[in-house]
Formats: structure tokens, sequence, C-alpha cells
């Protein structure tokens, strides 16, 4: 009896390790042999790529200009309803400013300096490379407006300049890799899309 309980004992433990051995097996691999597992995700998650670099720099210019024309509706605008949108535009984009210069530091990568609210003439016009921004000039033209010449002269810079926007965001959801990028991209397009048809109703054009 003493040999035969000695038997079982040894043919339960092998048993159980075995199973042991099969199950942290499956909880380290895939289907496809693969190790898997939170570091793999968090690697995926975590990738980007020129594309989405490209879209982080070009649109924490744009928003800061977006910034600077709303910040101006305080004092010039005579519409409570382009000084409601103003502080809206900018409550949503200075914090996305924000955003964008951490995935850049992040990265490595250099955040653009602050070219807002300088004087023209300092080579800062970023009009013909950005889509949507507008001119030295368009901003001299801006900050000299006031009552409902400000507001008129405010709605229709927004709307291209938020339609500018729009399309950068389109190009990073179809080209961009990074997760977080793509995600306030398509933010972007919702949010800026909504406004511009409210203020193209503002201006009586829907």
């Amino acid at each position: 009896m003493t040999a035969q309980r000695r038997t079982v004992r040894r043919t339960v433990l092998a048993v159980t390790v075995s199973v042991a051995a099969l199950t942290l097996a499956a909880c380290g691999n895939d289907g496809d042999g693969k190790a898997s597992g939170g570091t793999a995700s968090a690697t995926a998650t975590s990738s980007h790529n020129a594309a989405d670099v490209s879209f982080s720099k070009d649109m924490i210019q744009h928003h800061r200009q977006a910034v600077e024309m709303a910040g101006l509706a305080a004092g010039h605008a005579s519409s409570a309803q382009v000084k409601s949108l103003a502080t809206k535009i900018e409550g949503a984009q200075a914090p996305e400013i924000k955003t964008m210069s951490g995935w850049l530091t992040s990265w490595g990568e250099q955040v653009p300096k602050d070219m807002s609210g300088m004087d023209s003439g300092m080579g800062h016009d970023m009009s013909s490379s950005t889509p949507g921004m507008m001119s030295d000039a368009d901003m001299g033209k801006l900050e000299k407006a006031s009552g409902a010449d400000f507001d008129t002269m405010f709605l229709t810079m927004m709307v291209e300049h938020h339609q500018g926007a729009v399309d950068m965001a389109k190009a990073e959801k179809a080209d961009g890799s990074y997760a977080p990028a793509t995600r306030l991209a398509a933010d972007v397009i919702t949010a800026q899309s909504a406004e511009i048809k409210q203020m193209n109703t503002m201006l009586g054009k829907s």
C-alpha cells in the first residue's frame, strides 16, 4: 500500500506541473505563438510617423492663430454671439495646443515657436504653406476693425480658417498612425465642421 501511495502521489504531481506549464504558455503567447501582453500593446499604440509630427506642428501654429483671432473679439466685436463663439474656440483650442506640444516633446521633436501676437513683417506669415491660415495683412485688418465690421470679418476669416483645419485633420486621419492624434483629428473635424455651419448661418449664408 505504501508503494502504491507513493506512485499515485508522483503521478498527481507530474500532472499538476504539466497543467501549470501549459497554462503559463497559453498566457504568454497568442494563437500564432507570438508573445502577447501589455508591453506589446503599449508599443503598438504609442507608435507615430512623419504625418503625426507634421500634423502636430502645423496644427499648433494653426490653433495659435485661431486663439489670437478669438482673443480680439472681446474688445472688438459687437455681437454677443460672436463673442460667445470666440470664447468657445479659445477654450477648445488652447488645451489642444498643450496636448500636441506634449506629443512632440515625448517624440524628441521641437515644438514650433509661438509667433502669434508679433508685429507684421517679422517673417512668421504661414498663410502660403498652411491651409486656412490668415496672412499678416489679414490679421492687421482684423485688429483694426470693430463693431459690425469686425463681426463680419471675423466670421468670414474663421470659416476659412476652420476649413483649413478640417482639411489638415482629414489628412491626419488618412495618413497618421498615432491613435491619440487621429482621435484628435476626428474631434477637430466634428467640432469645426459644426462651427463652420454655425458661422455661415450667422453670416446669412445658410
